[in-house]
């Protein structure tokens, strides 16, 4: 049983922890083994690299935490065994994980989600889960801002290459001739 400065411990710790998530997610973890639990928690902790938070609280200091921000829109599913998973950087990420897992453990239910302030459902999460992280979105438009100089480059180079081509040539003829 916790004491009152516990639980008021824990409750300014969820506020804290709320106010610096960019995403946070809801499940169900009923009817899952204690060994299942702790795979998903390696998993999340191996590919978040400190960037994601997984555990299970008292729904009562949920809602204490919650109230008076953005996560209240969504605690009407705190309720029942609940866990919670929170991302700092990446959300699809997170909800590449927590969709994998739900797949493979079909007790493991995601109730609902927040991002940016946005409640999502669990459709929502299963969409999210499917985009690329946030690593490779920033490659693909650091390519995409490349690409024009890159051509840029070939273009300016090409005149240059064509007239050393035709002077190879000239000099190959000239030899054999």
């Amino acid at each position: 049983m916790l004491t009152r400065a516990q639980k008021e411990e824990q409750v300014a710790e969820l506020k804290d922890l709320f106010g610096r998530a960019t995403c946070i997610y809801v499940a169900d973890y009923r009817g899952l083994g204690v060994e299942s639990v702790n795979g998903l928690r390696r998993r999340i902790r191996r590919e978040g690299g400190g960037q994601y938070d997984y555990r299970v609280t008292k729904n009562r200091l949920l809602k204490r935490a919650a109230e008076g921000s953005d996560v209240a829109s969504i605690s009407e599913h705190f309720t029942g065994p609940t866990a919670i998973a929170v991302a700092f950087g990446d959300p699809a990420g997170l909800a590449r994980i927590l969709d994998d897992f739900a797949k493979d453990h079909e007790t493991f239910v995601l109730k609902a989600g927040l991002l940016d302030g946005a409640p999502l459902s669990r459709g929502e999460i299963a969409t999210l889960a499917t985009l690329p992280s946030l690593d490779e979105l920033r490659a693909r438009l650091v390519g995409l801002l490349l690409a024009p100089a890159a051509r840029l480059a070939r273009l300016m180079n090409e005149p240059g290459a064509q007239l050393a081509r035709v002077v190879q040539a000239k000099s190959r003829q000239g030899e054999a001739g």
